[in-house]
């Protein structure tokens, strides 16, 4: 069963212009999108999984404020910012 989305006159041009420059229609271009977006409830799953692995192959004593600081690294690697702990120590003057 199809059925209609409603864009504007722009996101149609975008669309047809993504489609046509991968060989694909806005249909299939539409449908790849939606399943490749992971659903909040599908990230949710991942991490789970990602972390049930950590804790049974790397990490057994792994804790929550590990966890914690994990995310605060993908926080700032996402803002484009060298977190703390990844930031090389600065030679003194020489």
């Amino acid at each position: 069963m199809d059925t209609t989305i409603k864009v504007s006159a722009e996101v149609r041009d975008r669309l047809a212009v993504l489609a046509r420059e991968r060989g694909v229609t806005i249909r299939d271009l539409v449908s790849g999108l939606a399943y490749a977006t992971p659903t909040r409830g599908e990230l949710g799953d991942r991490a789970a999984k990602a972390e049930a692995y950590l804790r049974s192959r790397l990490a057994a004593d792994l804790a929550e404020a590990d966890l914690a600081r994990a995310d605060a690294v993908w926080v700032d690697l996402e803002a484009g910012d060298v977190p703390e702990s990844l930031a090389s120590p600065r030679r003194p003057a020489a």
